[in-house]
């Protein structure tokens, strides 16, 4: 299993593999965006298609930013053993990587932040659905106010009955 991860899991599949996919599809978007620029389009369409290239480009090197140091990071533990008799050395090693598994984990968060920095289209959209969703919650949460429960009027025609 050590060999399985030190030589192909965390060289290959985490580490340049998915760096190298990301970065030809920017490639491929941004030289779609050149070749779109000089058809006749509408302008329109070719600002949207720039802001989405950008958007595409900046989360490709946000990718390579969050996400190589990890596979770095693991490549070398794995290949130099970690002896638990050095506390300290053992220490700064899971310090290091608490770090970096956090390091990546914003790799998933920041999308979001590279979107709304990079498009005002997007954070028009994004406006658009916080006031879409406040006002069904507002709504919502009044009208559960509304229902109340009442008291059963007692039948005061069947005197008959003894009750015991």
């Amino acid at each position: 299993m050590t060999l399985y991860s030190s030589c192909f899991f965390y060289p290959v599949l985490y580490g340049p593999l998915p760096i190298l996919i990301a970065s030809l599809s920017s490639l491929f978007a941004f030289n779609n965006v050149r070749r779109i620029v000089r058809r006749q389009v509408p302008i329109v369409r070719r600002r949207l298609d720039q802001q989405m290239t950008a958007m595409v480009l900046m989360r490709v090197v946000f990718f390579v930013i969050f996400t190589l140091p990890y596979a770095i990071y693991r490549i070398y533990s794995i290949n130099i053993p970690n002896p638990q008799s050095n506390v300290l050395q053992y220490a700064i090693r899971q310090l290091l990587q608490a770090f970096f598994t956090s390091w990546t984990g914003v790799n998933f968060a920041v999308t979001f932040y590279i979107f709304a920095a990079s498009s005002a289209r997007f954070r028009r959209q994004v406006k658009y659905l916080i006031r879409k969703y406040w006002r069904q919650w507002k709504h919502c949460s009044f009208c559960t106010a509304q229902n109340q429960v009442g008291p059963i009027n007692a039948a005061s025609g069947n005197s008959d009955i003894d009750l015991e």
